[in-house]
Parts: C-alpha cells; sequence; structure tokens
C-alpha cells in the first residue's frame, strides 16, 4: 500500500507551480466532479452567490432523506458535509440557513413518513437547528426571511417522539422570544 501524501507535500508542489499550471489543475479538478465544480462556481462566481449555486448542496441533503429511487440512506454525515462544504466555499450565511432549514425539515419529513428513527437522528437534526438558531440571532433581517420556517417546524414536530417534538417547539419558541415575536 502507498503512503498518504500529507498537504505539506502538496503545498510545496503547489509553490513551484506558475499561474498557467495552477489554472490548468484548478481546471483539472472542475472536470473532475461536479462536488469540485458547484465549489469552484460558488467561490469565484462573479454575480455573487446564486440559488442556483445552493443547488447541488440542497439536492445532496434531500437525496440522503429522499433519494429518486428506495429509500433514505440517511447518511447524516454526508448530509451535514454539503452545509459545511457551502458555508466554506461562499461565506454565504443566508445560503447557510437555507440548507440547515433544508436538513431539519427533510430530516423532519422523513420521521414523519417512516416513523421514529434514533436518538442519534433526532439528535442531529436538534443540532443543526441549533445553530440555525445562533445564525439568525444576530441577524434580524434574516430572521425575518426565515421565521415561517421555523414555525412550520415546530407546528411538523408536532407529537414526534425521542422528545424531539418538545426540544424543537422549545427551541423555536425561545428563538421568537429572543427576537421579540412572542
Amino acid at each position: 500500500m502507498s503512503k498518504r501524501v500529507r498537504w505539506a507535500e502538496i503545498e510545496e508542489e503547489l509553490n513551484e507551480l506558475g499561474k498557467p499550471a495552477l489554472v490548468r489543475l484548478l481546471k483539472e479538478l472542475y472536470d473532475a466532479s461536479a462536488v469540485n465544480q458547484a465549489f469552484l462556481a460558488a467561490r469565484f462566481s462573479q454575480q455573487g452567490v446564486s440559488a442556483e449555486m445552493r443547488e447541488p448542496y440542497r439536492k445532496k441533503i434531500i437525496r440522503q432523506f429522499f433519494p429518486k429511487r428506495g429509500f433514505g440512506k440517511l447518511d447524516l454525515r454526508l448530509a451535514r458535509q454539503a452545509i459545511s462544504n457551502y458555508r466554506r466555499a461562499t461565506s454565504d450565511i443566508a445560503g447557510t440557513l437555507d440548507l440547515m432549514l433544508t436538513y431539519v425539515e427533510q430530516g423532519t419529513r422523513f420521521t414523519k413518513e417512516y416513523g421514529d428513527i434514533e436518538e442519534s437522528f433526532y439528535n442531529s437534526m436538534e443540532s443543526v437547528l441549533s445553530e440555525a438558531i445562533k445564525l439568525v440571532s444576530s441577524r434580524p433581517e434574516l430572521y425575518e426571511q426565515s421565521r415561517d420556517r421555523f414555525i412550520g417546524l415546530r407546528r411538523a414536530t408536532n407529537g414526534i417522539g425521542w422528545g424531539y417534538g418538545d426540544n424543537v417547539s422549545d427551541m423555536v419558541d425561545e428563538l421568537e422570544s429572543r427576537m421579540g415575536q412572542v
């Protein structure tokens, strides 16, 4: 088995390349995968970040819950990774919030459709919701744009087991109170 190349070695080689060689390398990476295309398009867009650029990340999240065929694999790590990859590529807080809410909405829809899941599933949903709430707590304009989705989650999770429904309700109530909506 060959040894794994460390980043320091790669960085050293990259520092030796000229600009044309770096551009060719980035083009090869772009052509190598849709993930790379989405990342580079989001990072270097001249028009700013658009909903269209966010769509590949959203699809990755939804696919873990509701693929085009069969049952969801529920690889929550991959779904969460899509959120963090988007955030890293774009620094777009509003888009990141949208993906976080998509994650929790899809997870909620999944459990309503297929029944109770294990506790770690609900912990992951609550964790992402908590991160979303932290994002909007400091940005009132984001809250105004997403308030209906938070309220919808509170309504949709009513009665779901493992305390999930109660926890989501408490979290949204606290957010509403903090934002002066109660």
